[in-house]
Order: C-alpha cells, then structure tokens, then sequence
C-alpha cells in the first residue's frame, strides 16, 4: 500500500500551492498527496510542468480528486449538460496526464454537492451515468489514467451508496480503468460491515479514501480499523490509501463539507502537521499489518 493526504486538509479552499504541500508531503512521510483537479485546466504547460517536476523531486505520486459542477453533471437528464461534462473531463484528464497522474477519484458519475430540492431519478441517472462514464473512460485509458467512482453516503449523492452499487455499477460501464472508490467515512454511514464492504469491491477497488466518523484524522475516532486493514489485506490491495480529514470550519470547503465547529482543537499548522504524521504511522501500522 502507497499511504497519502489530502491537500485540503490544510486548507479552506479548493486550491492551494501543491509545490507547497508536495515538500510538506514528502517531509511528514507520505508516498502520495492527492490534489484538486478543479481548477487544473486553469494551469499553463509551465505550471503543470513545475508542480510535476517537484513531485518527481521529492518521490511525491500525485492523485487527484474532483465533485464536478451541476453544470457538468454526467448524468443529467439534459444533453447539453452532459457534453458540456464529456468536454470538461476531457480537458482534465488532458492535464493531469501532464503532471503523470494516473488516479482520480470522486463523484465523477454525477456532480457534488448534490442539489436535493430537486427531484431524484435514480435509474435514469444511474443509466446515464453510465454511459458518460463509459465514454469519458475511453479518453482516460489514452493518458493511462483510471477513473475511479466513488461510493457516498446519502446525504451527499444518490446513485451509488453502498460498495454493492459501486461494483454493480462498475461492471455495467465494463471498462478495465473503470473502478470502485471506497471512503471509510462514507461507508461508516452506509455499509452493514466495513470489513465486508471492501471484500465486496475486491479487486475493483481502485482506490480508497480513510477518515473518521467525525471527519478527523486516521486514529480519532471510532471507525473500526483493525477490521479494515484485515480486509484490505485480504483482497490484497495495494493501491492507494489516501487519508481524508476536514477538520477546519470556514471557507468554501468548510461550508461544502459542513464542518460547523473547529474539529482540530484550535490546532495550528505545526500541530496540524503532527497529528497527520501521527495518523500516518498509525495507518500504515494497522493497516498493513
């Protein structure tokens, strides 16, 4: 397994400096920093050719992650919203074959944060969906990237909740760099077993997301670790394990997320840094075994 963070965790935007949080990265420990790829077509063959360039320096693998705009939504009931998706991607995955990224994850069947107050087709999105992910997969597969479609809890998508759904839906697209993204704070809502989830994904599972119950660090909370890593050894997984916390309020991300209260403790960055070091030594302890 290849251990990772997210750059937001640090942040309370969507952007941020990832020449930046790739030293960081490398200095704290990890093997992996997962990026936004939001804004990547905003970056100029320079900028991506710099942020690539120190990843390679500092042994960082780069992923990404992404929740695209309704406006972008793959499974929208409106054509032109879903070229308008089909059209973006392209142009993403364009750019993060530049920075040789060859994951990324998230809602990309659909768009995130979901809208509720409107009405909800399961099926037709669900159909939808798969047939854009489909078409999308064909562009991926010629930068070597794979797509990999994450598993949410109810409250933030309605297509695929379970890792049970995920695999299902991952089989209907039947595309080889078409796989199941797990995330231990989702499945903590959803799933009956964690243990028995992953086990479900199997070899599917392209990428996996860790975070507590509370959205703090690997270690903080109760989310039933030793029953994970067991799992995850017994698929034999050895991709990614990117940690996902969100512990600050404010900003776009602490609204989007709904973080309402300070879950660091009033930590600033030193100790932000600490507990992320400390998270990840005890992953790849519990984890691997």
């Amino acid at each position: 397994m290849k251990f990772g963070i997210y750059y937001a965790y640090w942040e309370k935007e969507w952007y941020g400096d990832y020449k930046y949080y790739i030293e960081k990265a490398a200095r704290l420990g990890f093997d992996v920093l997962e990026i936004a790829a939001h804004r990547i077509i905003s970056y100029n063959d320079r900028q991506l050719a710099e942020i690539k360039a120190c990843a390679a320096h500092y042994g960082i693998i780069l992923t990404a992650g992404i929740g695209t705009t309704a406006d972008k939504n793959l499974s929208s009931p409106d054509v032109a919203v879903r070229e308008k998706g089909k059209a973006f991607f392209t142009e993403v995955l364009k750019s993060l074959s530049k920075l040789d990224i060859h994951i990324i994850g998230g809602a990309l069947y659909s768009y995130w944060p979901i809208d509720y107050t409107k009405p909800v087709d399961k099926k037709g999105d669900w159909e939808r969906g798969v047939a854009g992910i489909r078409e999308v997969s064909f562009v991926a597969e010629e930068y070597g990237i794979n797509l990999c479609l994450e598993v949410l809890n109810r409250f933030e998508n309605h297509i695929l909740n379970t890792a049970e759904e995920g695999v299902a839906f991952v089989r209907q697209v039947d595309r080889r760099n078409v796989k199941v993204m797990l995330d231990t704070f989702h499945m903590n809502i959803e799933e009956d077993s964690i243990g028995g989830a992953i086990r479900t994904a199997g070899p599917l599972l392209g990428h996996f997301h860790t975070g507590e119950c509370n959205r703090k660090v690997p270690g903080k909370g109760r989310i039933p670790w030793l029953e994970i890593g067991e799992a995850l050894r017994e698929i034999n997984y050895t991709e990614c394990v990117v940690m996902e916390p969100f512990v600050r309020m404010g900003g776009t991300i602490g609204s989007e997320i709904k973080v309402w209260r300070d879950l660091s403790e009033n930590a600033d960055e030193a100790k932000l840094d600490k507990d992320a070091q400390d998270a990840l030594n005890f992953s790849r302890y519990i984890l691997q075994g």
